[in-house]
């Protein structure tokens, strides 16, 4: 597999992660425009009552142009901040909890996590960045990330575009991803839920995750 380009993520699903650990370079745009009900700025897990979305609240502030007019342009996903309105990290981290503390592997990795539920980031692509190098660590894969320094086309990529074909709704058709079933905690009640947040596949596979990419 060829390059690809990816949106930023919040505990992106498995497909993205797939995506990311395959790609001889996966690029991480920086310079789009925000985009709402993705995956950016949400991850969806599963819980004892079935499917549910965990959002970080964002700032949305705009960017005039230079020269000045009077039509301001969209902030870009970097320079989006998290909003620190309200207990959201409180509410996502008590959700993790309650979703996946009887998962074979939640208290494993439970203070490699904490973290980033307890500490403050300014930047939500920070945040996400940090979240990703720590997954990385924790599923064992070394993929050569880099940053988008300008807003790559999809002309410009050599392999795979995927910052919008990787969405929680009407996802694009992906030939390269066949989800596998692995164990779920609450398979027995909904069937085997694919491609859900990265935090799924690792708390319930632990290791052997790397297996599922």
């Amino acid at each position: 597999m060829g390059d690809c380009l990816l949106s930023t993520t919040y505990f992106g699903p498995v497909q993205w992660y797939q995506k990311l650990y395959r790609s001889e370079t996966a690029w991480l745009e920086q310079h789009e425009t925000f985009q709402k009900q993705t995956y950016r700025n949400r991850c969806v897990i599963a819980t004892t009552n079935g499917l549910q979305t965990l959002s970080i609240p964002v700032e949305h502030e705009k960017e005039p142009l230079s020269p000045p007019s009077s039509i301001p342009r969209p902030s870009t996903i970097r320079s989006l901040r998290i909003s620190n309105h309200g207990k959201w990290r409180a509410e996502h981290w008590n959700a993790l909890q309650s979703a996946y503390g009887d998962s074979p592997f939640f208290d494993y990795y439970v203070d490699d996590l904490r973290p980033f539920f307890e500490n403050r980031w300014e930047f939500l692509f920070d945040f996400n960045l940090a979240i990703t190098r720590k997954m990385c660590e924790l599923l064992d894969i070394q993929p050569h990330i880099r940053l988008t320094e300008t807003y790559r086309t999809a002309s410009e990529i050599a392999s795979g575009d995927y910052r919008e074909a990787i969405r929680p709704k009407k996802p694009v058709a992906d030939a390269d991803f066949q989800p596998k079933a692995y164990y779920q905690v609450y398979q027995q009640c909904y069937g085997f839920q694919p491609n859900l947040s990265i935090l799924d596949l690792l708390f319930n596979m632990g290791n052997e995750a790397i297996f599922y990419l």
